[in-house]
């Protein structure tokens, strides 16, 4: 049987990171114009309800149960319906290196393991914001998940090609480290933000006209949301109510401060204020910068590692209008550019391992091997299934319907009565 107090941490960090998708929906949603932000939140829904489905039925077999197949993912059918894991509690989940402190219910990972499934399909979304079809989304979301999701996760997690035990490693002499989600989440997201607005093609209006968010406390509402729940997506990556816990939880809140301190001194001096946008856009780097490193850097590196995350992705989220690809809500410039810098610097800070840390080039290379790698299958792969939707449902709402707004056109309602409001005030004048 578990132990209790385990499964207690697990089933709260689930929850935990279950909240980031509604973070996420709030973040999204502020940054949108007012006539778009009901499509945003019901995107996060759909990425919350399909993927529910999609794992239960045969994405948590893919990445987790099923036999393994290539070092590239699991066969869908071991796991189908979650055979053999849905079962008393005389079953235990063992940590990811087997510890036994770490035991507890196999039914707990799988509601862990599909909260992490869920927001990193809806981090996409920002990208995409204001001229998709809600229809075609949910049909992504499906296909994604089965093809793209849950093979990275098995080759990261589970002691596939990109595992610290697999064949990407060996070959280079060091273990690939990826605690959190480095690959597997942001730059898998990150990547297929970037490849399918690409297929999906710019907003009208895009570099000519300002889009500027509507509801600015929405935003700071899901970054703080974000914050909270990151607790459970990185403290919670340690299997355990155990000191690792404890240690991720404190370089998470000192990599994310930093970072949220490095946007907002870049922003004063490139603009001369420090914006709520830039607070809320700093903790988010800082947060996925951290995310692969989290156990494996020590407090001053850390701060280190978030501070230049924040710096960087604050420039990056400029490049969309000087490389022409309109990422509406800087997924790349943030998911991209924070996971990739997160995934690399390892390289330099793991205690250890990395270079400035007791460690040798080895380390370095294996982490932007693995970055690539990931880069790679997300690529080509969401690059077919967002391609083949082009060509047969569509992405787009008319472009009609994208200026009178998107939330009026698929979801058939506006999220605020400006009308009313205008009328009521006007009947209070007479």
């Amino acid at each position: 049987m578990g132990d209790a107090g385990n499964a207690a941490w697990m089933l709260t960090s689930a929850s935990l990171v279950f909240l980031m998708t509604p973070g996420v929906a709030f973040f999204y949603g502020g940054m949108v114009r007012a006539k778009a932000v009901l499509n945003m939140l019901m995107l996060s829904t759909a990425a919350l309800a399909v993927t529910g489905v999609v794992w239960t039925f045969w994405g948590w077999s893919i990445a987790y149960a099923g036999t393994d197949i290539g070092g590239i993912f699991g066969d869908p059918a071991t796991g189908f319906l979650l055979k053999d894991t849905m079962v008393a509690t005389d079953g235990v989940w063992g940590s990811v290196d087997g510890g036994a402190d770490a035991a507890y219910p196999p039914s707990i990972n799988v509601a862990f393991q599909v909260t992490f499934a869920m927001i990193t399909v809806a981090l996409i979304t920002g990208a995409l914001a204001e001229r998709i079809k809600f229809s075609t989304w949910m049909i992504f979301v499906a296909l994604w998940i089965t093809f793209v999701y849950a093979p990275m996760a098995h080759m990261v997690w589970n002691h596939g090609l990109l595992s610290p035990d697999g064949a990407i490693s060996q070959a280079i002499g060091a273990a690939a480290h990826d605690f959190a989600g480095g690959t597997v989440v942001h730059i898998n997201a990150a990547t297929a933000a970037l490849v399918t607005v690409l297929i999906i093609g710019k907003r009208k209006g895009f570099a000519k006209e300002p889009f500027r968010p509507h509801n600015v406390p929405f935003v700071m509402l899901g970054a703080f949301l974000l914050w909270f729940g990151w607790f459970g997506f990185n403290a919670g990556s340690a299997f355990a109510a155990n000191g690792v816990a404890g240690y991720t939880w404190v370089s998470t809140t000192a990599a994310t401060s930093a970072a949220t301190l490095g946007w907002l001194f870049t922003e004063k001096i490139r603009s001369g204020h420090y914006t709520a946008m830039g607070a809320a856009s700093g903790m988010v780097a800082g947060l996925v910068a951290i995310t692969p490193a989290a156990d494996v850097v020590s407090p001053l590196w850390a701060m280190v590692l978030g501070f230049i995350a924040g710096i960087l992705c604050c420039f990056a989220v400029g490049l969309k209008f000087k490389l022409g690809y309109d990422d509406s809500l800087d997924v790349v410039g943030v998911h991209g550019v924070g996971g990739l810098t997160g995934t690399v610097l390892i390289g330099f800070f793991g205690e250890g391992t990395g270079l400035f840390a007791g460690g040798d080039y080895k380390q370095l290379l294996v982490q932007i091997v693995i970055a690539l790698v990931a880069i790679l299958y997300s690529g080509v792969l969401t690059a077919i299934i967002s391609f083949a939707l082009e060509k047969t449902v569509g992405w787009r709402v008319t472009e009609a319907q994208e200026v009178g707004g998107v939330d009026l056109a698929d979801q058939g309602e506006r999220a605020y009565d400006f009308a009313g409001t205008a009328s009521s005030i006007l009947k209070g004048v007479k």
